[in-house]
């Protein structure tokens, strides 16, 4: 098991993580001894609907006309030594019949060059039926791929926002990308490797059996069964270690990842050599299990030539015998065997490897499966249909959530949003503020209670029509590694250029970005770090014009910017929310005295409510917390004015 931090998580909800061990539980056991073999059926079952090109005929048609190439190279492959015994024993003379000559055909050598070339170095050569067949394949393959990632990216994103928080995105791209790349070399070498392989092990055994006697045909049995065995047995037995090495491997990477993504913190508090050690144990303890691996790998294949080579002197010896001293064969009978036998052992030899690779891609694929297997939390609820927003009035009834069992956030909550009006959420954090945006944008299911809008509770609708109808400013805006114009648009995708720059003079954008060498086309970097927070900010409240909700969610949206900058963006705020519904999660309360209703909540209740002007003069919650808030904006200018008296 993988621990993950969760200090970036404690900042983003409201939950009290201080008690709570998270873990990614990709394996139940890092020494798990059971065989990758086990449930093999099950996972092929699962992958079988993306191997099969059921929607593309042509796919099929490729499919079927590979596996015939695949039966015609294992034809191939038995008449190659044959035609080699034929050319050989053609320019042999017969000692019992000296009266024959020496003939020259060239015919069996054209055919036997012939054969070659389409043979290649052997099964696993780069002859030309395998050339073609690789060719042909990649289209399959590329189906293969394609399906599978866009399934599971999809399945991906229909799993629950807890979930997300949950895990480590840098080891969750990992495990997906090893898994869908194993499935084409599992493809690749059950189909293409293996199987040849056992089927020209069986030809190999009938053909030495019917054209030499029973114990040619017995010792290629033997030697193959005895190395097919071991092989299983000590790949089977170092499974273990190949996985300790992939789970030592992911905590690498993530390792890495989590820090690069907190780079600033890191230089905050100039733990830069902190993260270089904590980089550097990690590598150790993979090289240390790669260690492990290797050495048990070299093993198996000692293990493997030992046997291999036990086989060719038994049967090389015993041909040779029966040529020199019984004279029953002929020495074209043992270019034959060793030729036949030397073209079999060659993949044979690479078997070792194939199923290695086939225990390794198993391995690979169970972190995926892992992830295909987890279950959504949200879903629509059948025969959902699309929430119909006309009015946009949104109540909340009785609702009671906790992140956590032993822990409710949310304790009866019930208030309600009219058309058109604005409803200001306060108090201290950790009091359920932001997890009111969540369950409204049902990010999260209530436990107990209901939220409707428009008389529609939104567990009945599709989360996608009621994703729609809402619009959310937050407060840490993340925009993606592209342009302004594609994260403006991002809002809506089918918006044209004109909409897009209207929305952007809307939000009091626009000047600043013509300002810009590239304008509209300027990137942004990754999370947005290129522009600053206040122009992040009205990137984000431009998209959300840009939408046109008829809700408008503002979750703290000005918190983290400075004074002036706060009062640029509220003009654009109090413009966009204009004739829609709002609820507004705000911490100065400056900026949340025009709405209509003020919920001033306190560990998970609505402990006072009414307007700005009513509040004040309660002597309550919100009264103290506006005193606390006038006495620091008195402060700041005093501290300002200390400081410059001791400049000078």
């Amino acid at each position: 098991m993988v621990e993950i931090h969760t200090d970036s998580l404690r900042r983003r909800s409201n939950v009290n993580f201080k008690n709570i061990n998270v873990k990614i539980k990709f394996k139940e056991d890092t020494t798990d001894n059971s065989s990758t073999w086990k449930n093999a059926y099950k996972k092929m079952k699962t992958l079988a609907p993306f191997l099969w090109p059921k929607r593309d005929c042509s796919l099929q048609l490729r499919v079927m006309f590979c596996f015939l190439l695949l039966a015609f190279g294992r034809v191939v492959n038995l008449y190659v030594p044959i035609y080699n015994k034929m050319i050989v024993d053609s320019m042999t003379l017969d000692e019992k019949d000296p009266s024959k000559k020496l003939e020259f055909r060239w015919d069996w050598v054209a055919i036997y060059v012939a054969f070659k070339f389409l043979q290649g170095g052997g099964t696993g050569g780069m002859g030309f039926l395998n050339n073609l067949r690789n060719f042909l394949w990649i289209r399959i393959q590329q189906y293969t791929t394609r399906e599978v990632e866009v399934e599971l990216f999809k399945h991906l994103h229909a799993l629950s926002l807890r979930w997300h928080l949950q895990r480590k995105t840098g080891e969750v791209l990992r495990v997906m990308d090893r898994g869908t790349d194993s499935i084409n070399k599992l493809l690749n070498y059950i189909l293409f490797s293996i199987a040849p392989t056992i089927i020209d092990i069986i030809i190999a055994v009938i053909f030495f059996i019917t054209s030499f006697n029973l114990w040619f045909g017995l010792i290629v049995f033997v030697t193959m069964l005895l190395y097919i065995i071991a092989t299983i047995t000590v790949t089977e037995w170092r499974t273990k270690f190949q996985r300790r090495m992939n789970l030592a491997d992911n905590e690498t990477r993530a390792r890495s990842v989590d820090s690069l993504l907190n780079f600033e913190t890191v230089k905050y508090y100039s733990n830069e050599k902190f993260e270089v050690k904590a980089f550097k144990d990690a590598i150790l303890h993979y090289q240390k299990e790669e260690y492990k691996s290797i050495l048990t790998q070299n093993i198996l294949n000692s293990v493997q030539n030992l046997i291999i080579c036990s086989g060719l002197l038994v049967g090389s010896v015993f041909c040779v015998y029966l040529v020199v001293e019984k004279g029953e064969l002929k020495a074209g009978d043992y270019v034959l065997f060793a030729t036949y036998i030397v073209q079999l052992y060659v993949p044979l030899n690479w078997f070792g490897t194939y199923y290695r690779q086939i225990q390794k891609n198993f391995v690979d694929m169970e972190n995926m499966f892992d992830l295909l297997k987890e279950p959504q939390e949200i879903i629509d609820a059948p025969g959902a249909t699309d929430i119909s927003v006309k009015r946009g009035a949104v109540e909340f009834n009785n609702v009671t959530f906790g992140y956590i069992p032993e822990r409710l956030v949310l304790k009866n909550v019930t208030f309600s949003v009219p058309q058109g009006k604005t409803v200001a959420l306060v108090g201290p954090s950790g009091s359920g503020k932001s997890t009111i945006i969540r369950l409204l944008f049902r990010f999260y299911d209530v436990e107990t209670g209901s939220i409707v809008i428009d008389g529609q509770n939104i567990k009945t609708v599709t989360q996608e029509s009621l994703r729609g109808s809402i619009g959310v400013v937050p407060q840490d805006t993340v925009l993606f590694n592209n342009t302004i114009m594609y994260n403006i648009k991002y809002g809506r995708l089918t918006a044209e250029e004109a909409e897009v720059i209207e929305a952007a003079r809307a939000a009091d954008i626009h000047d600043r970005i013509s300002r810009f060498p590239e304008a509209y086309e300027t990137k942004v970097g990754e999370r947005g770090l290129r522009l600053s927070g206040g122009e992040k900010q009205r990137v984000a409240i431009a998209r959300t014009l840009l939408k046109a909700p008829q809700i408008v969610l503002l979750d703290e949206a000005t918190s983290a910017l400075d004074t002036q900058t706060e009062r640029n963006i509220q003009e654009s705020l109090n413009k966009m929310c204009v004739n829609r519904t709002t609820i507004i999660v705000a911490h100065r309360l400056s900026t949340i005295i025009h709405a209509d209703e003020i919920l001033v909540l306190r560990d998970g209740e609505i402990v006072e409510r009414g307007r700005h002007e009513h509040l004040i003069g309660q002597e309550g919650v919100y009264a103290n917390m506006w005193k606390q808030q006038l006495e620091a904006k008195e402060e700041k200018p005093s501290i300002e004015n200390s400081l410059e008296k001791s400049d000078s």
